[in-house]
């Protein structure tokens, strides 16, 4: 596999050092114009941000580098898959990572397909600087963004798996805005229970309101939260 000097500096490094940097967005850049990913890389490093260089998505992949924090640019038309190709395997395979794509040959059927499938612009060549990296700092944004809500979805699933089947049915009929005593009737249970169960999820689930047991409850990917409604 061919890549380019900025990755291989990262693979060089140590491995505490590796931990570190991996922390950090990585602006990965894919275009089949060794001067045009040299241009890039510079000035992705001028704005402080880490550049990492492959000559073809099929490069990339095999880098297994794509669930780190960043975004991604792209060129459209190139050997093998194109920017597009690739833009359609990461959401097939549930990674929605940040894309920006820039190519010398785009038209507007090709934007309007890049756009539509959550793409942070399209920008043809050549191509200002700053706008480019007013792109890459919105995807930048966008990736840690995604990755935060991710951390606040994963929380939330294993405090509701430590809810009982009766606390779930509680916190589903709570989600649903009834009060106590819908809840006692609904449930054939008594509303000193209903209390006993509300208070029991409240404490498991970390909410200090019942506002805040409900945005936990919209957190939850929705066949989860069907499944309690059931």
């Amino acid at each position: 596999m061919r890549v380019d000097q900025p990755l291989q500096r990262r693979s060089l490094s140590s491995a505490p050092q590796r931990r570190r940097e991996a922390e950090q967005p990585l602006v990965m850049i894919v275009d089949d114009d060794a001067s045009v990913r040299e241009a890039l890389s510079e000035l992705i490093l001028s704005a402080g941000f880490e550049p990492v260089c492959f000559a073809s998505t099929r490069e990339l992949i095999d880098a297994d580098i794509l669930d780190s924090p960043g975004c991604l640019i792209l060129d459209v038309r190139m050997p093998g898959s194109s920017g597009l190709d690739l833009q359609q395997h990461l959401a097939k395979n549930g990674n929605p990572k940040p894309i920006i794509f820039l190519t010398g040959h785009g038209d507007i059927p090709m934007t309007v397909q890049a756009m539509k499938a959550g793409a942070v612009d399209f920008l043809t060549k050549p191509v200002r600087d700053q706008t480019l990296l007013d792109a890459v700092i919105a995807g930048i944004a966008m990736d840690a963004k995604r990755r935060a809500d991710a951390v606040i979805v994963k929380r939330n699933i294993e405090r509701v798996e430590t809810l009982t089947p009766r606390e779930r049915e509680v916190l589903h009929e709570v989600a649903r805005g009834r009060l106590n005593k819908q809840i006692a009737f609904d449930l054939g249970i008594s509303e000193v229970t209903v209390k006993l169960h509300r208070g029991n999820v409240m404490r498991k689930m970390e909410a200090a309101s019942i506002g805040e047991l409900i945005r936990a409850w919209e957190t939850l990917p929705a066949p989860m939260r069907q499944a309690y409604a059931t």
